[in-house]
């Protein structure tokens, strides 16, 4: 007998699913865009991008068929959504071993589905872009022959004309899709899978936010076959993500098709093989709590008084006041009439970095608010960068380990003097093959990184024996990650602009086997890989990988706060607003971590310091270094 899958209620999501304790704290109480931001930076803190090639091994633990026409004990075929016929025999099934690159009829075999299409974030056609190529959230088996026909075409409700129809009833067709104006093919899952499908496209706009507006994202009115990029119905913003209309249809999709055991064990399963999860199941209710906004019609208000707080040879600051508006989303910073915004901060200061020394700047400010209006230019001002300064003019690679078997880490320390947006930058690898040199699949980083802090780009199945997956910020198995000492790795600004390399480009390098620090003389990054600058150690080698040495600290200069006493016996006390500090660490002047405590002025204003031995330490509040001696 067929075995259906009942809609199961909210309270049973929440029972069911597997929420690790803690994973949504800082959400109470947050609505709308804020609570957006807040989820998003939930859900891509530390989780494990692998590589694309991992994925069908994967879907044996995340797609199988345990809920319609197979008993929970199946362990062979996988469900496909596009194919699923709920309440009777399917047409066909499949098993991991029938993956396939392209079939003339359905039945013939599954792909990887990308529900988000590639287009939409790959650089172009030869170069895929991870974390996102990879994601497992929005990435699923599906029957070649449909995963084929939908082409790039966007979800959506089809109309009476139909150009293809599918053997569970899914279809593709004409867009009628209420007040959107994208009239071209959509296609259209089964009620049984709609809900399914609008809570992945909305983890998509959560969990990639602040990139969204890099993506490919136009749509085209066409009903015909149009180039892949014109057909993602994201609209360009950060915070919305989608067209009014097109998210209507998405909540609608949500409510009608509440989340089921099959996305609730999905998303517990995806979540112990990449460490993030899709809010939306877990929370289903989040996704009208989000897109709850009602903008007004009315521009902002011009930010007032901006002015240059501090000019250096690479980077300028600026600030201004805000508007008064309660509706303002951020402000877009301009730079000598551009029509392009050089940065977007939610903030009323930022810096304005990439910028040459020795040359004068014009910068205007602009507010937007939640209607995406944006409100006249601010005042102009004008600043000249300095001629030289002690800061490093970019990122730099301080740290390359190329060990045994997966063993490879990167280390990136950011000494530029100001923070650091890093949905600017990547990592590219160029290979050798057949006689030609080629750039493979490139990694994107994402977040920001404060000045004199560094972190950590580790492969998932690295075994190194001073670092771990939950150390690193980022782990990631993509192609530069997967480097043999013969490629050229490129930390690349705004696609490929190198800000620093590791070997040269079109040769085949020699870095094979070896552990390479950049030794404390070098204080800026080289587009023109040297040896000289670095020193060699054995394969395998991480001592202090992730940790900063003393020659890599700037000590704070600032009186943001006092430590007293100083020797100290068994507390250190902290005069100043602590209240915010994130973190306290403690290291000794080998750069080594002795101490950390999260949080620590939360109900306090003292470290405990009485296991430590006697000698001259390091206190790390955030980003401020303070030395002592402990008797």
């Amino acid at each position: 007998m067929k075995k259906i899958l009942f809609p199961i209620i909210l309270f049973s999501a929440y029972a069911s699913a597997q929420i690790p304790a803690g994973y949504y704290d800082g959400t109470s109480g947050l609505t709308g865009y804020a609570l957006k931001s807040k989820v998003h930076d939930i859900i891509s803190t530390k989780s494990i991008n692998w590589h694309y090639g991992d994925l069908p091994d994967y879907y044996n633990q995340t797609d199988l068929e345990k809920y319609y026409d197979h008993n929970a004990s199946n362990t062979t075929i996988l469900l496909d959504i596009y194919s699923e016929i709920p309440a009777g025999p399917d047409a066909y099934e499949y098993t991991a071993s029938n993956l396939t690159g392209t079939a003339s009829a359905e039945g013939m075999g599954w792909n990887r589905e990308h529900m988000i299409p590639q287009s939409t974030f790959s650089t172009n056609s030869d170069i895929s872009n991870y974390p996102m190529f990879s994601d497992l959230n929005f990435i699923i088996p599906a029957d070649a022959r449909i995963n084929q026909l939908r082409n790039n075409f966007p979800y959506g409700i089809g109309g009476t004309t139909t150009f293809y129809n599918f053997t569970n009833g899914s279809k593709i067709g004409n867009a009628v899709i209420p007040g959107y104006p994208y009239t071209g093919r959509v296609y259209e899952p089964i009620d049984e899978f709609k809900g399914d499908v609008a809570r992945t496209l909305l983890y998509f706009a959560v969990r990639y936010e602040g990139k969204l507006n890099s993506f490919n994202y136009a749509l085209s009115s066409s009903s015909t076959v149009t180039p892949a990029n014109d057909l993602c119905p994201l609209d360009g913003t950060e915070e919305r993500a989608f067209d009014t209309a097109y998210i209507n249809m998405l909540k609608q999709w949500n409510t009608l098709d509440p989340v089921s055991q099959r996305e609730i064990d999905r998303n517990n399963a995806v979540y112990t093989i990449q460490k993030n999860r899709n809010p939306f199941i877990d929370h289903p209710e989040w996704v009208d709590l989000i897109w709850s906004e009602t903008p007004d019609a009315i521009p902002p208000l011009t930010p007032g008084s901006l002015v240059s707080t501090q000019q250096n040879a690479y980077f300028i600051n600026l600030s201004w006041t805000p508007t008064t508006d309660t509706d303002i989303l951020g402000y877009k910073i301009y730079v000598n009439g551009s029509s392009t915004p050089a940065a977007v901060t939610k903030n009323t200061s930022v810096s304005i970095d990439h910028l040459s020394p020795s040359t004068t700047y014009n910068f205007t400010v602009k507010a937007f608010d939640k209607g995406y209006l944006e409100s006249p230019n601010s005042n102009t001002v004008t600043a000249t960068t300095l001629a030289s300064d002690s800061y490093a003019k970019d990122l730099m690679i301080v740290k390359y380990i190329e060990g045994t078997g997966n063993n490879k880490a990167l280390e990136i320390v950011n000494k530029t003097g100001h923070e650091v947006n890093l949905n600017n930058y990547r990592l590219n690898m160029q290979s050798y093959s057949g006689g030609n040199y080629y750039y493979s699949d490139t990694y994107e980083l994402e977040g920001k990184i404060g000045n004199n802090e560094s972190f950590v780009i580790l492969n998932p199945n690295a075994s190194l024996p001073c670092y771990t997956n939950n150390q690193a910020k980022f782990v990631t198995a993509s192609d530069p990650m997967t480097f043999s000492g013969g490629q050229y790795i490129e930390l690349a600004y705004n696609e490929f602009t190198p800000a620093d390399v590791i070997g040269v480009k079109n040769t085949v390098n020699a870095n094979g086997n070896t552990s390479l620090y950049r030794k404390s003389s070098i204080t800026q990054p080289n587009t023109d890989f040297s040896i000289s600058e670095w020193d060699s150690y054995a394969s395998n080698y991480c001592l202090n990988l992730g940790v900063l040495s003393t020659s890599d600290i700037i000590f704070a200069e600032n009186k943001e706060f006092r430590i007293y006493p100083n020797p100290v016996h068994e507390n250190i006390f902290v005069a100043g607003e602590t209240e915010d500090v994130k973190s306290a660490e403690i290291l000794d002047y080998a750069g080594r971590l002795i101490y950390t405590e999260k949080s620590p002025f939360k109900s306090k204003k003292n470290i405990g310091v009485p296991n430590i031995p006697s000698g001259t330490y390091l206190l790390k509040l955030d980003n401020h270094i303070y030395p002592f001696i402990k008797k």
